[in-house]
Formats: structure tokens, sequence, C-alpha cells
């Protein structure tokens, strides 16, 4: 019997079998839920917080006096002219709507492939992903000019029989959008339902208990919630997986389906997926590597957790500059007069946008190239300052390819240049300061991490021997 593994070699064996770095080292499930609930029923509202917010918040004022503006004068107080129609607005959709997606990878696909370190970053980027959405959605109905008519755009019944246009893209927008904030809302949700009953359980004042109990609805950790909680926290993964990639596949189809030179391109949907992932990575990075300083969550969201998502901005980034040489190839190879004008004025020292092409170059092919050296792959430092140059990279993407495909067209005589207004600015970082006071609101608010999913995470837990 002396060769009898004993209980605690065990369970030592078995914490040797996962990357010791995605686990909480010294940690048991008492301190786990202690900490990370502790943020949001102990921890003092401090001045940092305060004052994050409150510059957040004078960015959501200005969002909204800019939009009240907006709905007084019309949409002309944006640059917005023919031939470029499409300006800010769009290109703040497209941006928007592409952050959104490494939440839904994040919680939904690498759930189902049973990739454990998603769990210390998966909550923070669910609840980017619903606050991005949130963004992206209003920028083409106030781009309508009379958004107060909104619901024309749903196929509701109505005694003068008008239906919405099914070929307008517009509408594929407005059903792709609504589905994808729709299922990431419940998966959110459904997700936090034991940590909510957490939360209920540790609160000491009435009214925290009552708001958390109700949140929580009815959670009593019993085997009959758990398998049903599973169960429905797996269907609602495997539903919005196809979701992250058919979101944006129907937005660059606003773009591929029309017969506009330097858009009507088959790669645009893949290579628009792949630079989704590209930037909603960059902007989970970006939130990450302060949340884990102030928290002090330096033992739940580790130096290695941060080096895999730089492993996947680079993959991404190497898939979204296969994109631009695909686009830059099938001009070439098309023979189409107008196709190859579009990239040459794009990319030439006489177009006028080529010096933000060229930076779009440098920031999204360029700069992630970094990556490649493991030293600063795990630098914070170098994380973030390459993780905004992605995010204004692939900013300027979306403006490039909208802007110079409209102020040069088929025809010379309509030619026209985009002149953005200060208004155009103003909405844009007005709705910077949505998302992030959204966000700072949930991080005071609700838990940053998931303590069900990382208590399952612990040697000798029964969620880890299942796999959870």
């Amino acid at each position: 019997m002396a060769n009898a593994a004993r209980p605690a070699e065990v369970l030592e064996t078995a914490a040797s079998l996962q990357h010791p770095d995605y686990v909480p080292r010294g940690h048991d499930c008492q301190s786990v839920t202690a900490t990370i609930s502790g943020i949001v029923l102990e921890r003092p509202t401090g001045l940092g917080w305060l004052a994050a917010f409150a510059s957040s918040n004078a960015l959501l004022l200005v969002f909204l006096a800019v939009v009240g503006y907006l709905l007084m004068m019309g949409v002309g107080i944006w640059g917005l002219d023919i031939p470029v129609a499409w300006g800010f607005a769009i290109t703040d959709f497209v941006w928007w709507i592409g952050i959104g997606h490494a939440g839904t990878l994040i919680s939904a696909i690498l759930l189902l492939l049973h990739q454990r370190w998603r769990t210390s970053i998966n909550r923070i980027a669910e609840a980017m992903t619903i606050f991005a959405v949130m963004c992206a959605g209003m920028f083409p109905l106030l781009h309508m000019g009379r958004p107060w008519f909104f619901y024309w755009l749903l196929p509701y019944p109505n005694t003068m029989r008008l239906w919405p246009q099914f070929r307008s893209p517009l509408i594929w927008d407005v059903f792709a959008v609504s589905t994808y904030f729709s299922v990431s809302l419940v998966f959110w949700y459904m997700g936090m339902l034991p940590d909510l009953a957490t939360l209920r359980d540790r609160a000491t004042s009435r009214r925290g208990q009552v708001i958390y109990g109700l949140l929580a609805l009815g959670w009593r950790n019993s085997a009959r919630h758990w398998q049903r909680y599973e169960t429905t926290y797996l269907l609602l993964a495997g539903l919005a997986t196809p979701l992250v990639v058919s979101v944006h596949s129907v937005v660059s189809s606003d773009f591929a389906a029309s017969i506009m030179p330097g858009w009507h391109e088959t790669v645009f949907p893949p290579y628009f997926v792949a630079g989704a992932i590209f930037s909603g990575f960059a902007m989970v990075l970006l939130l990450c590597v302060p949340i884990r300083h102030i928290y002090g969550l330096q033992d739940f969201i580790t130096i290695s957790h941060l080096e895999v998502m730089a492993k996947i901005v680079l993959a991404t980034s190497l898939l979204t500059s296969y994109g631009y040489l695909s686009e830059q190839f099938l001009s070439w190879f098309g023979h189409e007069t107008a196709e190859r004008y579009v990239y040459w004025n794009r990319l030439s020292a006489f177009g006028q946008y080529a010096t933000l092409a060229w930076t779009v170059f440098l920031c999204n092919t360029v700069v992630p190239q970094l990556f490649w050296i493991p030293p600063l792959r795990r630098n914070q430092f170098v994380l973030c300052l390459v993780s905004l140059g992605v995010l204004i990279g692939m900013w300027l993407e979306r403006y490039v390819i909208i802007t110079t495909t409209l102020h040069r067209d088929y025809l010379p005589s309509s030619w026209g240049m985009f002149q953005p207004t200060i208004y155009d600015f103003l909405t844009f970082f007005g709705s910077i300061g949505l998302f992030l006071t959204a966000f700072l609101l949930f991080a005071r608010l609700l838990p940053l991490i998931s303590m069900s999913e990382m208590r399952a995470l612990l040697p000798g837990s029964q969620g880890h021997e299942e796999g959870r």
C-alpha cells in the first residue's frame, strides 16, 4: 500500500494538469467569493472611480446635447453630403458593432471549446459586448434623419399594409443587431444568476438583499437549478456562436451587396469578422489591464491571460492583413478600371485619404507584430499601447473604406469630398462616454469575474472535475 496516492497528492496532480497561471494561486472557494463579491459589497467608492465616472458622464452629457441638437436641426449638422452620404455615423456603427464581437467569442465559442482561461475575463467581455452594441445601434437610427419613426423598420401588422423593404441593408441591420443584442443580453444575465444569489446572501443592507434577490430569480443553489442552468447556458452558447459570424457578415453585406467600386467584394464578410474580433480583443485588453490593478485582481486576471489575448490579437492582425492584400490583388486581377482606381486613389500619394490609409496599415499590420516577442506580450504598457493603436487603426479602416469609395465613384462629375464637422466628432466621442459610463456602473454594481465558474476551476472542486 506504500504506492497508493494520498488525497493531497491526487489534488496536487490534478492541479498540475492544467495551466497553473489560469487558476488563482493560494485561493480557495471562500477567498475567491470574498475577493470578488467584496468589490461590490464592501469596497468603498474610491476617488479614482468617481473621477472616471465624472469624466465619462461629461462625455455622455456632450453626447446627449449633440443628439438633442441633431433631433432639432436634422442630420445636416453632420458633414454628410452627396456623394458621401455615409460618414462618421456608419463608421461609428461598424466600429462599435465590431468591438462587441470579442465578448461573444470569449463567452460562447471558448465555453463550447472548454477553454478554461476564458473564466477570468468572460464577464468583462460580455459586459463590453452589451454596451458596445448599445452604442452601435444608435447610429443607424440617428442616421435615418427621423429616428422617431424607427418602428417603421419592423414588420408589424398595420392598416396601411406597408411592410419594410426587405432588400434594404438597413432592414438586415435591424434584424442582425437586435438579435445579437437580445441573445448577448440573455446570455450575460443567465451567466450571472449564481453570482447574483451569492451577492444576495452576502449583502448586509436590506436594499442590497432585496435588489440582488429579485435579480437572482429565486436561485437556491439546488441540484435542479444547476442542472437547468448549465443546460440553458450551453444552449445559449450554441445559439450565440453562429451570431459571431453572422452579425458582422450582415454588416459587411451592407457594402458588399452594392455595386460601388471598392465595396463589391466577396472577401468582405470573413474580412470584417476577423477585423471585428481583432478590435474586440484589443478593447478587452485595454479594459482588463487597468481593472486588474485598480481592483487588485492580479491573482485572477494573470499575465498569462493577457498574453493569450495578445496572441489572438496577433493572429487576427495577420488575418486582417491578408484581407488587405486580397483586396489589392482582386482589384488588380479583376481588370475593372473603377475598382483599380479606388485602390490606387486610396494608397497613392495623390489620394486625399492616403495618409489615413497608410496609418491603417501601420496600426493594424505593423504595430501588432510586436507581439511576436514574448517579453512585449507580457509588458502591460506595450499591451495597452498596441491595443489603443489597433482601435484607432480599425476606426480609420472603416472610415477609409466608406469615404474613398463614395467620394470617387463611377462618375467624375459627381466626385466630392467629405468634411466632418465638430458635431461628427462630438457624437463619436460622446458615444465613448456612454460606453464608459455603463461599464463603470457595471464594475461598481455587479461582479467583474464569474465567482461560480472561478470556484469550479479550483483543484478538487466538482466543477473542475467535470470540466465546467
